[in-house]
């Protein structure tokens, strides 16, 4: 027999308490004890989509406070509020600045409606929260409303995206240091194989010698430089549009607000915040998103370069490069015995390939403002925070389970520098090109190593030819004269 689940649901929808608010479109009962309201039960119901929450991501809430507490601390200024409500306001912003109350953010981050729904989350949890700060019950919206008093002076379209700005600042700000250690961690495995030989490869291809250490310093100065990119493009961030209201001409609100509302911004922050030169245009604008997303993509293209370079070098043990070993983290078959997988590295790859598709979803959702407003904000919201977390998942991972844990086979890289036919291109300053190929042909077809064949066509001394193939001769430039 199977239980009655659906007969469960009925009794504990019945014994829950509701209050009624009401809204454009009617009445609805609202939980009881839910500081968020009608249209945020609205958005419940109408968008389940991603099944990410705005309540999982913390600094998003964050964001919202911060845009919430400088409206207010504005409106004061220009008359649109009492002290009272503004410090009510205040306080409620504080508390979600402290991480309080974020489960009452229950709404999907994809929905229609260019984030109204966001932002009426945010000014209903703040109206009810003032309002028990007030004395008063929630839902007595007379003494502080979520549109009249905490939305005073604002729209949707210009506090919702003021508060991904500050987000995405916030988030940058707790992502720059995973991408700094992961530098770190390769510039200390570029220190500790600084003297391993190996081959250089071009087109996969036995290229000429360098050293390991000079790979993991390539992978690292490539990092570092999208570092620069990253926090050249988070900067852009802190321009926003408030004041805006609903198109850019500031209609609903009063003069000297939105100046006012920036200078709260900065206090509050501490951040050198600044207002857009054309709120029409700003209001509909999204380059900044775009350009951290790029960011995003462009260090991802990096890592994942990165990623495969490490697959390749570790491959065999038998049959491949076998140049390092990588740390064993799982068993890598269900048939094959023995066989263990560079796991890691094929996670990061998966989660870049991810970042990188989200840059393509917020390209095109860009692309599709029309008029005076983007209305796809939402979805590129929602891939921004999406790949700056795992980003930030990623790096550490790869770090902690596979960077930290390399190892160097160093017998092996020399052996195979020695064997190679690549070493003949330190001797074309002083035998010529025509000659070396020769060489090269020769060892080629007959298997035979360059150093022996040099020798027995007399072209080379054996002193001359081990000073020139010295190590620390053939991975930087050097002066040959014999």
């Amino acid at each position: 027999m199977q239980p009655n689940f659906a007969k469960k649901r009925d009794i504990d929808m019945n014994t829950e308490k509701f209050r009624i608010e009401s809204d454009l479109l009617g009445q609805k009962e609202v939980p009881a004890e839910a500081l968020y309201g009608v249209q945020t039960m609205r958005a419940i119901e109408n968008f389940d989509i991603s099944g990410h929450l705005m309540k999982d991501y913390p600094n998003f809430i964050k964001g919202m406070a911060i845009t919430k507490k400088a409206a207010a601390i504005a409106n004061y200024e220009v008359g649109m509020i009492d002290l009272q409500q503004r410090d009510a306001i205040c306080t409620a912003c504080d508390e979600l600045l402290e991480g309080k109350y974020h489960d009452q953010f229950p709404i999907d981050m994809i929905q229609g409606g260019a984030g109204t729904s966001t932002n009426m989350c945010a000014n209903e949890v703040i109206a009810n929260r003032a309002l028990e700060l007030l004395g008063h019950q929630r839902g007595e919206y007379k003494y502080c409303s979520p549109n009249d008093i905490v939305n005073a002076s604002q729209s949707t379209n210009d506090a919702y995206p003021c508060s991904i700005h500050l987000a995405m600042v916030l988030e940058h700000e707790e992502f720059l240091p995973h991408l700094v250690e992961m530098i770190g961690a390769l510039e200390k495995k570029a220190e500790e194989f600084k003297d391993v030989i190996k081959m250089g490869r071009t087109q996969l291809q036995d290229a000429v010698p360098m050293t390991l250490g000079q790979t993991f310093s390539g992978f690292a100065a490539a990092l570092r430089g999208e570092l620069k990119t990253l926090n050249m493009a988070a900067r852009e961030f802190l321009i926003v549009n408030m004041g805006a209201t609903a198109i850019g001409t500031g209609i609903c609100s009063k003069p000297g607000y939105s100046g006012a509302c920036i200078n709260a911004l900065r206090r509050v922050t501490g951040w050198n915040i600044t207002l857009a030169d054309n709120l029409i245009e700003a209001t509909s604008a999204t380059s900044c998103m775009i350009q951290y997303s790029a960011a995003m993509k462009r260090l991802c293209i990096k890592i994942n370069k990165m990623c495969n370079d490490l697959r390749l070098m570790s491959s065999g043990p038998r049959c491949g490069f076998n140049e390092i070993n990588l740390p064993q983290r799982q068993p890598g078959s269900s048939i094959m015995p023995g066989k263990v997988n560079p796991v890691i590295p094929e996670v990061m790859n998966q989660v870049c390939y991810r970042v990188i598709g989200n840059d393509m979803t917020i390209a095109l959702a860009s692309d599709n403002g029309q008029l005076e407003l983007n209305v796809m904000e939402p979805v590129i919201a929602y891939c921004l925070f999406e790949s700056i977390h795992m980003l930030t998942k990623g790096l550490d991972t790869l770090r902690t389970h596979c960077i930290n844990g390399i190892e160097a086979n160093v017998e092996h890289c020399r052996k195979m520098v020695e064997n190679s036919i690549g070493i003949v291109t330190m001797l074309n300053p002083i035998i010529g090109y025509k000659e070396s190929t020769k060489i090269a042909k020769e060892a080629s077809e007959t298997g035979r190593g360059v150093y022996e064949l040099v020798l027995e066509h007399g072209i080379l001394t054996k002193e001359q030819l081990d000073w020139i193939l010295r190590p620390e001769n053939m991975i930087k430039p050097v002066e040959i004269k014999l």
